[in-house]
């Protein structure tokens, strides 16, 4: 199993007449199999259920029907455990190899709703779980919850979420109907290297399920970490530098580690790039071929036992030209746009919680035309009826909010 690397210039191409120049480089980033290589990296799952009192009724029902489909679809040598929780937490299956399905099923099934909610226990209890079968397996959590942290603390689900990259495990939040917490749920998910998903309604749930499930399967190399050198002269922006967005739209944090850059991606998935965006400055350099960057991908194989290892080096460059011409690449072009899609819909939020309607109501109307341009027609929609409803002095609901926020990062799942 490799890594697959490429790299691109929005413009390949700079000015040499001109002192500065910005540049956004894009990086697709993926796992691929070796010519006849077909395996699987064993999946250690962790299912963290919300069972309080709200969930009672359907919404459960389909939780545990969801939750017993993906059970139902583990291999051999994938490991499952389970955690429950309302104003407690407990877990309901120990961290085992599949072996005892319908003693998992049956414990699932004998859910209940009833108490509040404490999603710091749940995940705490979760994280517990997971870590015990994370040797050379890819290890994700679910954690699924309809409601706010009631009787737990905000700040420890953060701190717990924050210690995932230390525990080699990938951190996936599913938002149930209209009442959890959308800021706790995200942030969870960012720091966790995992995504957000929204099941407005119960029917959905089977289906959000399954493909977090199948995206946990294509997952081949976990913890990795992007790796880039600039060249003198060439420097990162010094607001929000780096982000992620594909498969969702995060911000990402930059460290250093010497002279190197280091951004954590977590885990490379066979059927889906991770692409990052970084906003460069580029100085005045020679005419001709420059090399700016040098980018490279830290990682462990857990199907091969490895750790740490490093994939080829690759050298990003720009042609400077005295004669400048541009050369636009359309693919970046796209990553732009979903990028400014989501600082948009953010700055039309931020308005919002200001009492500033008439800013949100612009700020999602140019959000719905930046979709459109990329041909996100699901986005554009949602986001130009939600500043249509602003326009016309309705509230925004809690579904529309939540709504807006999921087209921020990715594109609908309908």
């Amino acid at each position: 199993m490799k890594v697959g690397l490429h790299p691109a210039l929005n413009d390949a191409h700079v000015d040499a007449n001109q002192p500065s120049s910005q540049r956004q480089m894009s990086l697709a980033i993926s796992a691929i199999a070796s010519a006849g290589q077909v395996r699987n990296v064993p999946l250690n799952l962790c299912l963290v259920l919300d069972h309080s009192g709200s969930m009672n009724g359907r919404p459960l029902e389909t939780v545990k029907k969801a939750a017993i489909n993906l059970v139902e679809r583990l291999n051999p040598g994938d490991r499952i455990s389970v955690v429950a929780f309302d104003h407690r937490a407990k877990v309901l299956v120990k961290n085992q190899a599949v072996h005892d399905l319908d003693n998992v099923k049956k414990q699932i099934q004998r859910l209940s709703a009833d108490g509040g909610t404490a999603i710091d226990e749940g995940l705490k209890l979760g994280i517990e779980e997971v870590a015990k079968g994370k040797q050379d397996t890819v290890s994700q959590v679910f954690l699924l919850t309809d409601g706010e942290n009631e009787h737990g603390d905000n700040n420890r689900c953060l701190k717990l979420a924050q210690l995932a990259p230390s525990y080699k495990l990938t951190l996936n939040t599913l938002g149930f109907g209209a009442n959890w917490n959308q800021d706790i749920l995200e942030q969870i998910a960012d720091a966790g290297g995992g995504s957000l998903s929204y099941i407005e309604r119960p029917e959905q749930a089977v289906d959000e399920f399954a493909r977090l499930f199948l995206r946990a399967q294509s997952v081949q190399l976990t913890n990795a970490y992007l790796l880039f050198d600039l060249m003198p002269k060439v420097r990162l922006a010094e607001l929000k530098p780096v982000a992620q967005v594909a498969p969702d739209t995060i911000e990402l944090p930059v460290q250093q580690e010497g002279s190197k850059y280091v951004v954590r991606l977590g885990d490379l998935m066979t059927d889906a790039d991770r692409v990052i965006l970084a906003n460069l400055y580029i100085g005045q350099l020679p005419i001709g071929p420059q090399v700016i960057a040098n980018v490279q991908v830290r990682y462990d194989d857990p199907g091969s036992g490895q750790e740490g290892l490093l994939s080829d080096l690759i050298q990003v460059e720009a042609n400077v030209q005295g004669v400048y011409q541009s050369a636009l690449n359309a693919d970046v072009q796209q990553s732009i746009l979903a990028l400014a899609k989501y600082r948009q819909t953010q700055i039309a939020e931020a308005k919002l919680q200001q009492g500033d309607r008439a800013g949100a109501a612009t700020m999602l109307q140019t959000a719905a035309k930046t979709a459109i341009q990329m041909g996100d027609q699901g986005a554009a929609t949602v986001l130009q009826t939600n500043a249509t409803r602003l326009q016309s002095g309705e509230e925004l609901s809690e579904a529309d909010r939540k709504k807006t926020r999921i087209v921020s990062k990715t594109i609908l799942q309908e």
